[in-house]
């Protein structure tokens, strides 16, 4: 019996740390909270997110991904165990890649021009309320917005800014629930 109960506890053990290095590297699964990225994304849908789509630097980014990001001194909690070592979950952030390391980005008159070329701005998502001076990216600066440009707080805010490339989890690419919304993500 008592080896029963060591092999159970083993399997589980072993599915554990099978299921967290997945989610660590290969894939996860994101909750679309809010409206930032609406009429592409609603809230409430469920995304299957690639950590593998992205090598290292820029490798794979395209202007347009929509990635999950976290956004500088946003956590979800921090649980400490002990004087040295903390597990620390970032609040995971929906949004459109826009600009890539060197790019000049800018919004201005309810427009956004990327490298001083206008992009397009599709009528369902809305004019940009808010203007954001020229500015050129560093070489581990990607600038972020969300679809709904309205209400998103994104890259252009004083307390977000561009993001460092570890601040990228990785690209959506499915709308997985609720099942009648399953889709590929563009």
């Amino acid at each position: 019996m008592l080896q029963e109960i060591v092999l159970f506890v083993s399997e589980l053990l072993l599915l554990f740390i099978a299921v967290l290095l997945l989610r660590t590297f290969v894939a996860e699964i994101v909750w679309v909270k809010g409206t930032s990225m609406s009429h592409t994304l609603r809230n409430k849908e469920v995304l299957l997110v690639s950590k593998l789509a992205y090598g290292k630097g820029t490798k794979g980014m395209h202007r347009g991904d929509i990635v999950i990001c976290h956004y500088p001194g946003r956590t979800a909690f921090t649980f400490s165990l002990g004087a040295d070592l903390s597990i620390t979950r970032h609040t995971a952030f929906v949004k459109r890649l826009v600009a890539l390391p060197g790019d000049t980005i800018e919004f201005a008159g309810g427009k956004m021009f990327v490298n001083g070329e206008e992009t397009p701005n599709p009528e369902k998502m809305g004019s940009i309320p808010r203007d954001y001076p020229l500015r050129q990216l560093g070489r581990n600066e990607y600038f972020v917005v969300g679809d709904n440009r309205r209400t998103s707080h994104d890259s252009r805010a004083f307390n977000v800014g561009p993001l460092s490339r570890d601040m990228i989890v990785g690209k959506a690419t499915r709308v997985i629930f609720p099942f009648s919304a399953w889709r590929k993500v563009e």
